[in-house]
């Protein structure tokens, strides 16, 4: 619900305390006012095509399901690659990642409400059998509170909902007797001792069997927590008491709102991402709408929503205010200090902020909501999927996409809210990009690397239970869905709720008494649904012309406010502001100049931590060299079909593959296995590539030896076994020391799990093909001309006739018991190196103790290709290449000389900046930072 009201169109008064009914009453003719602008001047797409779209995102699910139902359950999720369950402790840890699982099947509760939507009822009153028959809550695990909440308890609280709508209808579930409520209800319980601290924030992590603190719980002694960990709570909560009756639920999770809601900063009103769980203080202190902190004020609006009370609505207020004042920069939106808040705390931007264009409209802010969309969109146009995290120039900051539905959840809500059929084409591309990079035989598997294409062995359950049901509810007109959406709320798991709960048990709950509210422009927070002629004026075009701007955003231009600078520090004759890169500490002006920062004005103190902030930066650069980004092996022979794609660590020296065309060619095994001498072989390696292993020489005299021998190419393979790039830095071969420009073919390294692939995959088939790139291809492209089944190149598998499906089913799970036998041994590359909300450092640099020579680049620290050249908007209206500074930290490895290592090291500028250290030591924190 929006407040955006006035003149004359919808803009109908709601009464401060009305039911919910009269509340979404009013809300659905705003909404089919809003339409109705749209489809009087658009060109829709057509019934037939939505359907067909449609029925793909059904055929997916079930590609998805089915196989996760087939190779997982009753495990926790599916590992889509080596096609087989991930069960806590029996996978290598993944970190914090991991404290989503709990051995409770949580793919199978995650998807409940998910096979209701999709119309598979059927489908669902068999899981929910399962569910009950087979899922224990009284497991000997640690798990996170913010996920179990989010994924378990709203998934079954989801699945109550639902099956007691479906028993209401006669047809389905008239033996279900609130069984998954009683579930719920033991979990609320099992969840409640987290809540045992002073300020009644939750513990981050708790123990299902033995709860908080006893020894064997082995958690308890967290000091931390995120603020959406501690402040999306209160929807499930709620709804448990209200469904349940029994109150403390809702009363816990209202106290952890409540206390967030006091320790606000003040003068900003603005939150940190990370808090003491006992004394309140902010242990981070910058702010955004991303990681740590998003469901937070999503929580807030859908709290007034579902629960009616008035001081949600106003706390969501004042908070939006102050993210519209400081952190929208459209279409940008970036974190800032929570205390100096006209100052950027980073260069780059998360992919969790994708779900706040969803939430402003149901704010009614529609217009930066569509210029944030675009500028995501335009991201994944670029690189198929939005990476994790990228820069303002729109370069790759963190290469994974775990198939995350943040962005498809905001193409719902706008076309919804528009009905812009511009939107159902982002959606097919959409659809499109999943069936053609990320759909493996045994499901759809992450993505390690945007820029590569390689894979993660990873399908997080948060896919079904988020992405199917927003693709097709996206496709789906009212008669497609058998009961009315609208009468549910989504939580941020995408979990529905009925939205009756509003009036039920609800004088059971207190009304939050909140206080110092902030003086705001209440000409925007009236009690109104948004008036659509002001929202849409009278012109179809109207989002097209908000758009336009942004098409060419990525490749080509300046984005505005990137380092944003108060308009007072441009006031007439005012000198623009010192920039760190002009400093020169011989000349007398700028030593001036620093000397006054911080204590002439606010306006120099901003200036003088901004300048901080660039030293740093340029400080740390100094200190790196060049980097190059990873590269891509694809098997592109029988019966892999260029489905496999390996992250592979490119060398100094050889062809470039990112300026020569691939090398494609079968592999072959060196005699020596070392490469450190003439072949032995090579008539073996002659045409083909050669298959190295690491160790006692230089990389260039192997490869030197294998291009003697007539290969077109080398894969050098680890030799410290297990070694992995989902926990090892990304690796780079350099020269020995002279002259290599002899060294014609491309020369590519894999660590011990990746290259066992290819290895298990000779032993299996002899005959293995692979394509050397700088990102893995199209698979039509690489099997053009071969007679190739047609669901591995066809990008968009439909349901033609009623033949197909069972073809491509049995085809499918050939290639899938091919793929499990040959990755029994190992764990099929790309686990989780990125966790989502936690704080953890970057993974330690391997130490190699052979002589070979190399760069170690961490994943999480890479960059897009170099080659791009994108520009950033600086302080002086200049475009400058930002890329270097937005490198983290890079290790290298000199010829037979010992490992150097440079970290972020800071040379003092002058005295004076002495005063500055806190503020330097939170920039080189952030640096750092993971999502």
């Amino acid at each position: 619900m929006s407040e955006a009201g006035g003149g004359p169109g919808c803009g109908f008064p709601v009464p401060q305390r009305a039911p919910w009914s009269l509340v979404a009453a009013t809300a659905a003719l705003c909404l089919v006012s809003a339409t109705s602008v749209w489809t009087a001047g658009a060109a829709p797409m057509s019934r037939e095509e939505k359907q067909k779209l449609g029925n793909q995102v059904l055929e997916m699910f079930d590609h998805a399901y089915g196989n996760y139902m087939e190779h997982a359950y009753p495990a926790d999720e599916l590992m889509p690659l080596t096609c087989r369950g991930r069960v806590r402790g029996q996978e290598p840890s993944r970190g914090d990642v991991d404290d989503a699982l709990g051995k409770f099947s949580l793919t199978l509760i995650d998807s409940l409400d998910t096979l209701v939507v999709l119309n598979k009822t059927k489908e669902f009153e068999d899981a929910v059998r399962k569910v009950l028959r087979d899922v224990n809550l009284d497991n000997d695990v640690v798990v996170s509170v913010f996920e179990t909440n989010i994924r378990v308890l709203g998934g079954l609280l989801g699945g109550h909902s639902l099956a007691i709508m479906l028993k209401e209808k006669g047809e389905y579930m008239q033996w279900y007797n609130d069984e998954l409520l009683q579930m719920a209800k033991q979990l609320g319980y099992k969840l409640l001792p987290a809540f045992n601290t002073t300020s009644g924030l939750p513990y981050p992590r708790i123990n299902l069997k033995f709860g908080i603190r006893k020894p064997e719980a082995r958690t308890g002694t967290e000091t931390d927590t995120c603020t959406a960990c501690a402040g999306t709570l209160i929807l499930e909560f709620a709804a448990l008491s209200r469904f349940t009756g029994a109150t403390i639920f809702e009363e816990y999770a209202r106290k952890a709102l409540d206390f967030l809601w006091e320790k606000r900063q003040r003068s900003s009103n603005l939150v940190g991402v990370t808090i003491n769980i006992h004394t309140g203080d902010w242990v981070r202190k910058d702010s955004g709408v991303g990681a740590g902190i998003d469901s937070y004020y999503e929580y807030l609006l859908k709290a007034y929503v579902l629960l009616g009370d008035d001081s949600f609505l106003e706390r969501f207020n004042t908070h939006y205010d102050a993210i519209m004042r400081y952190i929208s920069q459209p279409p940008l939106l970036l974190d800032v200090h929570i205390h100096k808040p006209m100052l950027n705390a980073r260069t780059w931007m998360d992919a969790l902020l994708a779900f706040f264009p969803g939430l402003q409209v149901l704010k009614g802010d529609i217009r930066p909501a569509i210029e944030t969309h675009e500028m995501l969109y335009q991201v994944i146009k670029k690189h198929n999927f939005l990476p994790e995290a990228f820069t303002t120039d729109f370069r790759v900051h963190w290469a994974q996409h775990p198939l995350r539905p943040e962005f498809a959840e905001s193409t719902y809500f706008l076309y919804k809210a528009t009905g812009d059929p511009y939107y159902l084409e982002v959606g097919k591309t959409l659809i499109e990009n999943l069936n053609k990079y990320a759909r493996v035989p045994c499901g759809f598997a992450a993505m390690k690397d945007v820029r590569t294409g390689s894979h993660e062995d990873r399908m997080d359950s948060f896919f079904l239970a988020e992405m199917f049901k927003y693709l097709y509810l996206l496709f789906a007109d009212k008669e497609d869905i058998i009961f009315d959406i609208e009468d549910y709320i989504f939580t941020t798991e995408a979990h529905l709720l009925p939205l009756w709960l509003s009036t039920t048990n609800q004088s059971m709950s207190k009304k939050n008494t909140t206080s110092e509210y902030t003086e705001l422009d209440d000409s925007n927070f009236d009690w109104t649904c948004p008036n659509t002629q002001i929202l849409f004026p009278n012109d179809p075009l109207y989002a097209q012309s908000i758009r336009e701007p942004l098409k060419n955003v990525v490749d080509k231009s300046c984005p505005r406010g990137i380092i944003r600078v108060r308009e007072e520090s441009f006031r007439s004759g005012a000198k623009p502001p010192l920039r760190a890169r002009d400093f020169m500490a011989t000349n007398p002006e700028h030593l001036e100049i620093l000397k006054k920062m911080g204590a002439a004005s606010s306006i120099d103190a901003e200036d003088g931590l901004r300048f901080m902030q660039e030293m740093i930066e340029l400080s740390s650069q100094q200190q790196k060299e060049q980097q190059l980004p990873p590269r891509a092996v694809q098997i592109v022979s029988h019966p892999f079909f260029g489905r496999v794609v390996l992250t592979a660590g490119p060398a100094q020296f050889g062809l470039d593959l990112s300026k020569h065309k691939e090398t494609r060619g079968f592999v072959a095994s060196s005699k020596p296995y070392n490469g450190c001498s003439e072949l032995t072989n090579p008539e073996a390696v002659m045409g083909k590539i050669a298959l190295i292993q690491r160790g006692q020489c230089m990389f260039a005299e192997k490869a030197r030896n294998i291009q003697n021998a007539g290969a077109i190419g080398g894969i050098v393979i680890d030799d410290n076994e297990g070694s992995s790039s989902d926990t090892a830095p990304l690796f780079q071969m350099a020269g020995d020391g002279k002259d290599t420009d002899d060294i014609k073919i491309p020369m590519l390294f894999l660590f011990s799990k990746e290259g066992s692939i290819i290895l298990d995959a000779i032993r299996e088939y002899e005959e293995v093909e692979v394509l050397l790139s700088d990102k893995a291809k199209d698979r039509a492209a690489i099997l053009k001309g071969k007679m190739i089944p047609s669901y591995i190149i066809n990008s968009n598998p439909e349901m033609e006739n009623e033949e197909q499906p069972s073809s491509e089913n049995d085809s499918q799970n050939q290639s899938a018991e091919q793929m499990t036998s040959i990755s029994q041994e190992i764990d099929l590359i790309d686990q989780e190196s990125l966790e989502e909300t936690s704080l953890n450092s970057h993974p330690e640099s391997l130490s190699p103790a052979d002589t070979d020579n190399a760069a170690s680049v961490s994943p999480s620290e890479q960059n897009s290709n170099p080659a791009e050249n994108h520009e950033t908007t600086s302080l002086d209206g200049e475009c400058t290449d930002l890329d270097n500074q937005l490198q983290e930290q890079s290790e290298t490895e000199e010829d037979s000389s010992p490992n150097v290592s440079w970290g972020k090291k800071v040379q003092p500028i002058d005295s004076i900046l002495a005063d500055w250290n806190e503020d330097i030591e939170a920039f080189e924190m952030m640096e750092k930072d993971e999502l």
